[in-house]
């Protein structure tokens, strides 16, 4: 199994970001999937999943209403839409797969290589 995020970047505060997740040697919409972040102070938080089959998404109360987690390609893309950025954003954001396909995913079995997002004006 293999994840690879990409789409991080600079972006000003109140701006928007979209990261993608590709995958190979797993079908997605067979496991929850989705997406946790690394602070710059090495706190690590679940933010957005989304269960297997694409069954409902679950976020985390800092992200709520502004990021969206969905499956562009049920089997092999996962996407995360982030408006609305703020500093208290900037982070390595990672996705993830995890075999037991509830939510939210607490040890992920699976961990793609991260991408970061700097949010400053």
């Amino acid at each position: 199994v293999q994840l690879q995020a990409s789409g991080g970047g600079l972006v000003q505060p109140g701006g928007s970001l979209r990261l993608s997740c590709a995958a190979s040697g797993v079908g997605l919409d067979y496991y929850a999937v989705g997406w946790f972040r690394q602070l710059p102070g090495g706190k690590r938080e679940g933010i957005a999943f989304i269960g297997d089959r694409g069954g409902a998404a679950y976020y985390a109360d800092s992200v709520k209403g502004r990021f969206t987690i969905s499956s562009v390609n049920p089997k092999t893309a996962l996407t995360l839409q982030m408006d609305n950025l703020q500093p208290e954003d900037t982070a390595d954001y990672y996705c993830v797969l995890d075999l037991l396909h509830e939510i939210p995913i607490k040890y992920p079995s699976y961990w793609g290589r991260g991408t970061l997002v700097t949010v400053s004006s």
